[in-house]
């Protein structure tokens, strides 16, 4: 099965964001990967542990069909409706990504690098994983939520606290490109 369809414009794709965050908003639940990491913690027992962690989680079991449903999405994506490995990006960036060490900059989508198995399986690749997870999860839980539940969620609700979180997520992926990733190539 070999088929190819373009990506979704921004005027399709937006009402769409736009109907689920209603839909979600109708129906008293909340949108983010990190609400949806809680609802797996619990599972795991992290309540013994952490008080916030200590919840009913079948009343969130709806989170693991979210989950269900972005893995197996990406998975469809990737596999059957991404157009080809070549990524349109300012060729300024390409030659900025070439001077740190990226041998195919704008040619896939996701850089042997960083995201190869012998990449991720070195030394540094391991530590960058670790510590990045760390930052990541650590960020989530002192934000009250991820980017997608701020940015898509929070502003949708017109929530000040999850604009200053966008712009502190902007500030840091700044900070990340521009001085942190010349150093880690």
């Amino acid at each position: 099965m070999d088929f190819i369809l373009d990506p979704w414009p921004w005027y399709v794709g937006g009402p769409m964001i736009a109907l689920v965050m209603f839909l979600l908003y109708f129906y008293g639940r909340k949108f983010g990967v990190s609400s949806n990491l809680e609802t797996i913690c619990t599972i795991g027992g992290a309540g013994k542990y952490m008080e916030t962690l200590n919840f009913d989680w079948k009343k969130k079991g709806w989170n693991l069909v979210f989950i269900f449903g972005t893995i197996i999405g990406g998975f469809i994506s990737y596999q059957w409706l991404s157009l080809n490995e070549t990524v349109a990006i300012n060729p300024q960036t390409v030659q900025d990504l070439t001077e740190l060490g990226f041998a195919n900059a704008g040619q896939q989508f996701l850089p042997d690098e960083i995201f190869s198995i012998e990449t991720m399986l070195s030394l540094k690749g391991f530590l960058i994983l670790i510590g990045a997870g760390l930052l990541v999860g650590f960020g989530a839980r002192y934000a009250g939520g991820c980017t997608s539940g701020h940015a898509i969620t929070g502003l949708s609700n017109l929530e000040l606290p999850s604009f200053i979180a966008v712009i502190g997520f902007f500030i840091g992926g700044l900070i990340m490109t521009w001085l942190i990733l010349p150093l880690l190539f």
